[in-house]
């Protein structure tokens, strides 16, 4: 009896593990890039167990055990990366003047929430040079226009419908644009932030649709916004950053894709996740907030910051630019599958 079980739930755990290799783009497939951590656990505690309690070792407990292994080495492969064992992507440099410095907290508010007090507390506790919000209403506005004092260059894009978006600045922003990408009532905003020292920054702040019964049944909408977004990326001219609640995973193919078609580098290869969703359940938390950026910047620090009511812990990242520290060539590159697979996902998003 056993036996059986424990092949059962081996196959089940198969399943769940390669389900997520297609391209398929359904919400439910989709879905499950997200708990690859969660799920390594669980195989790593049914091999020690199938390790302890088989005694009389057959065919079927070899072939479990060998399913349970395979399974294990597959998601570890792609959340490794995301540990302190693998080399870091991104140079550490050591936090200082000469107004080279970018200090960004990107935070989703969770529109409902309202302890506004708490998100204008910690960003006068971080001192931001740059705040970003999702989620964020008419409501939300009226609130933030607090700190509009200290943060004069915004722009505001307030909606009821979760996807709303602010950015409040204490650098000058020019070249602002809010675009519709892909979807008519999910904006994302594009601009040129200029450093104290008067190197311009190309900035692209990003909030799609998750996929997900609820909102939209395939993930085409929110992976043709990742792919038109990094089309957009030009490092070879611009310092350039991306940040956002991309409703994906750091380690999904889609925002491997992502970073691929965009050159972009990730700070957190190397040295952790940086879970920022969900802030209620410590068991079920997977990055969903992100930033990348070009090969002129170094990393100074990342941070979680504590919660404010909201389901996602806000991201404050301090990048500084150190030009040759990673090189040009760090970042992954798109072979000829790559590029036609993005071209796939932009035509059935646009048809």
């Amino acid at each position: 009896m056993f036996e059986i079980t424990y092949l059962s739930l081996a196959v089940l755990l198969m399943v769940l593990t390669l389900a997520p290799l297609s391209w398929s783009q359904v919400w439910w497939i989709r879905g499950l890039d997200f708990p690859r951590l969660q799920l390594s656990v669980l195989l790593g505690a049914l091999l020690v167990i199938g390790l302890i309690v088989t005694r009389d070792w057959n065919s079927v407990t070899a072939v479990a055990l060998g399913i349970v292994i395979g399974c294990l080495v597959c998601q570890l492969w792609w959340i490794l990366p995301y540990t302190f064992f693998f080399p870091k992507e991104v140079e550490a440099v050591a936090a200082g003047g000469g107004g080279t410095h970018l200090r960004i907290m990107t935070a989703n508010v969770l529109m409902p929430n309202h302890n506004s007090a708490g998100l204008l507390h910690l960003v006068r506790d971080f001192t931001p040079d740059v705040l970003v919000t999702l989620e964020s209403d008419d409501w939300w506005q009226e609130r933030l226009d607090a700190i509009e004092k200290d943060y004069p260059h915004t722009v505001k894009a307030p909606l009821d419908n979760l996807y709303g978006m602010h950015v409040y600045s204490r650098l000058p922003l020019s070249d602002v644009s809010v675009e519709y990408l892909v979807e008519d009532d999910k904006p994302s905003v594009h601009c040129f932030i200029e450093l104290p020292c008067g190197q311009k920054v190309k900035a692209h702040f990003v909030h799609p649709a998750p996929p997900s019964p609820t909102e939209n049944e395939e993930s085409e909408e929110r992976d043709a916004e990742l792919v038109l977004v990094a089309r957009r990326v030009e490092p070879e001219k611009y310092p350039t950053i991306v940040t956002g609640d991309l409703n994906d995973v750091a380690w999904s193919r889609t925002t491997l894709l992502f970073r691929k078609i965009s050159g972009l580098l990730d700070p957190r290869i190397g040295r952790g996740m940086f879970n920022t969703f969900h802030a209620e359940h410590w068991f079920a938390r997977w990055p969903l907030d992100h930033i990348f950026h070009s090969h002129h910047f170094g990393l100074v620090s990342m941070t979680r910051l504590p919660g404010f009511g909201s389901d996602h812990f806000p991201l404050l990242t301090e990048l500084a630019l150190a030009p040759g520290e990673n090189g040009v060539n760090d970042g992954p590159s798109p072979d000829e599958e790559d590029k036609e697979a993005a071209d796939d996902i932009v035509k059935k998003a646009m048809a």
